[in-house]
């Protein structure tokens, strides 16, 4: 799919931050960014790993403590493909896991996570939607983006799938052979499909993996979105690659914009 739309102009460009009003397309993100569905994630991973280091302990004692639904999932999880999260964690705990290891963690990770979706409701942050409709309005196209398969059924539960343009999830990313974060590939990708160059769009993420991934690509913008407002972690998003960092997306609309 191919288009051809000018930069936001006239009143609906006013809704937007300077810093997005000459940008031609914007991709989210989607878990932690779009959805809240990041939370559910993080459950699951702890779940996961903490079972897995209590069967398998690592040599050093230091190495055996939990997961950490905070700062192990924005280091080594957040943004990655289920393998390659995996993978991450147990390099990071000195665990020289075997890729049948890592598989069989993954997909107690994914078992975890569809019974927790299943349990719990999804919803899209409000400040995030109000962002999204006031670049729908100036007629800046929209893309989101997972690691993820589940990110067409997120979006879907929260009510916001046909806000967006284009979607590039896992399932795509594997049948395209697009490599996982902080490469570029899905983001790249779902600017392709948008027909607008990485020189004029936005990537805007949550992940640590997934700003290095933005600055990597090129992107004009990369925005880096601090959910828990943690002590440092504006700082790692800033290092990692982001041009600026938000507390919660509506900040990026102007003020009086659409709501």
């Amino acid at each position: 799919m191919t288009m051809s739309r000018p930069p936001a102009t006239g009143m609906f460009r006013d809704a937007l931050v300077a810093d997005l009003r000459e940008v031609r397309a914007v991709v989210f993100d989607t878990d932690g960014v779009i959805t809240d569905s990041a939370r559910v994630h993080a459950a699951a991973w702890k779940t996961a790993l903490d079972a897995f280091l209590l069967r398998h302990p690592p040599e050093d004692p230091h190495q055996r403590r939990p997961f950490d639904v905070r700062d192990d999932y924005l280091r080594h999880v957040d943004g990655r493909s289920r393998l390659d999260g995996a993978a991450a964690f147990l390099t990071a705990r000195g665990i020289e896991a075997s890729q049948e290891t890592v598989r069989a963690v993954a997909a107690d990770k994914e078992r975890l996570f569809v019974e927790r979706l299943s349990e719990h409701g999804i919803d899209a942050y409000p400040g995030t939607v109000r962002l999204v409709r006031a670049l729908l309005r100036a007629g800046v196209p929209r893309a989101a983006v997972s690691a993820s398969r589940h990110a067409g059924e997120l979006l879907d539960r929260a009510g916001v799938l046909d806000l967006f343009d284009v979607l590039v999830d896992g399932g795509e990313a594997a049948r395209l052979g697009l490599a996982g974060k902080p490469a570029p590939d899905l983001f790249l990708e779902a600017a392709r499909r948008l027909g607008v160059p990485v020189d004029r769009a936005a990537v805007v993420e949550d992940a640590l993996a997934g700003v290095e991934a933005g600055r990597r690509g090129g992107f004009a913008l990369v925005v880096g979105v601090d959910r828990d407002a943690g002590d440092d972690t504006a700082a790692r998003l800033l290092r990692h690659g982001a041009d600026i960092v938000v507390r919660d997306l509506g900040e990026l609309c102007a003020e009086g914009g659409s709501k």
